[in-house]
């Protein structure tokens, strides 16, 4: 990585990417040792495998005992975002509330007409286990999807509930599709959902499209992954998402920010920003730098001072279910609000808008590119993407006990 005397940092001293370090596809793959960019890369063939395997855990007895009052979905970090895709791809008319729970144990009201679904990839989390022991203990019924062989399969078993197997080859965070669509399934299983073997497989299509369009080889500027890294390298990005299924992906974009590529990012509704954090714009990383800039500066100079980034996720399709497009009217209103307002304050904006039919795959094609992006970033700072030593130290420093003694 390169230090900081040697020209990558500006006067203020912000961090600039080196686009030269996108440009060589064995040098990126070398400085991605873990192969995140293969892994990411694997999200199509992950919806693919997971719908086989939640097939074979034979999800129908779910439907047994009737609709549930409500379904929790336990996990953290990415496989507690599957909660908040179930509850979106459910939409405002699934017939219970979908409660992601992203804590140990479980609320304190489940009990036995209610449903757990506990989930974590390495079939370890505290917080997994927990939800899965209370919600055993309370009688709720239970589904439980982690890694195979692993302590969350054997509290499923002991439990007599189904358990769906995650084949664990990759972090988390590079596994999310491989989580969701048992979720999905789980969910379609209680009658919470609707979404079929062609949403699947278009959706599946679609992640293998955009992996294509963002692979390594491919150059900035017919890549739109490295493109988009490149548009937020230097600057404090800002990601909102312009309906609750833009919002999900836009949550997705600042995890992987964070986790691969260390940068700070704040994300979430449109419809809440523009009660409040929309005054970013005005701030001193916002329109009062543009308005404080000198005219007569280098050029050079002016690029040395960090600005906001705004990305706006846009997802104007209107699902048959709903009562109105009203919603949706609103929604794509607000997104091209904040765009002028940004333009007015030299506030640079990128907006990805979701493409497909159905809600799964749109929110897929709000996900892949993002998921991408955050890997070039990293790799055009020279950080190695799945490697996060803090990650690591956090997890060795919250831990009661050695990990071979659990």
């Amino acid at each position: 990585m390169a230090s900081p005397d040697d020209g990558t940092a500006g006067l203020s001293g912000r961090r600039v990417a080196d686009e030269s370090l996108l440009a060589d596809e064995k040098e990126m793959l070398a400085n991605d040792p873990g192969g995140m960019l293969r892994a990411t890369a694997s999200a199509g063939a992950q919806v693919r495998e997971a719908a086989s395997l939640a097939a074979e855990a034979n999800l129908s007895g779910l439907a047994d005992e009737g609709r549930p009052r409500a379904v929790v979905v336990a996990g953290i970090g990415t496989a507690g975002l599957t909660g908040n895709i179930l509850s979106t791809v459910a939409g405002p008319r699934c017939p219970v509330p979908v409660i992601g729970h992203r804590s140990a144990g479980i609320p304190g009201w489940v009990g036995a007409a209610d449903v757990v679904i506990a989930v974590s990839a390495s079939g370890r989390s505290p917080e997994a286990l927990a939800a899965a022991d209370a919600a055993t203990r309370r009688g709720a019924r239970l589904v439980a999807i982690g890694r195979p062989d692993s302590e969350l399969q054997s509290m499923a078993e002991r439990a007599r509930a189904p358990f769906i197997p995650v084949p664990r080859r990759a972090p988390a965070r590079a596994t999310l599709w491989g989580l969701a669509v048992p979720v999905l399934l789980a969910g379609r299983a209680l009658g919470l959902v609707k979404v079929n073997e062609a949403d699947f497989a278009e959706t599946a299509t679609r992640l293998d499209a955009d992996a294509e369009r963002c692979r390594p080889a491919a150059e900035s500027f017919v890549n739109p992954a490295k493109s988009l890294a490149l548009d937020i390298s230097g600057s404090v990005p800002i990601v909102w998402g312009s309906s609750p299924l833009a919002t999900v992906a836009a949550r997705r974009f600042a995890d992987t920010l964070a986790a691969n590529a260390r940068y700070p990012v704040m994300a979430g509704a449109l419809g809440e920003a523009g009660r409040g954090r929309v005054g970013l714009l005005d701030g001193p990383f916002g329109g009062l730098a543009e308005t404080s800039r000198d005219i007569f500066a280098d050029p050079d100079d002016e690029e040395a001072t960090t600005r906001l980034r705004l990305v706006v996720f846009r997802d104007g399709g209107l699902n048959p279910e709903d009562d109105a497009d009203e919603p949706v009217a609103v929604e794509e209103r607000r997104a091209e609000a904040v765009q002028v307002l940004a333009e007015r304050r030299g506030v640079r904006c990128d907006v990805l808008t979701a493409e497909g039919g159905s809600a799964l795959e749109r929110l897929a094609s709000l996900t892949a590119v993002p998921d991408f992006a955050s890997i070039y970033l990293a790799l055009a700072h020279g950080l190695d993407p799945m490697a996060v030593p803090a990650i690591n130290e956090m997890k060795e420093l919250s831990n009661p006990m050695p990990e071979t003694l659990q």
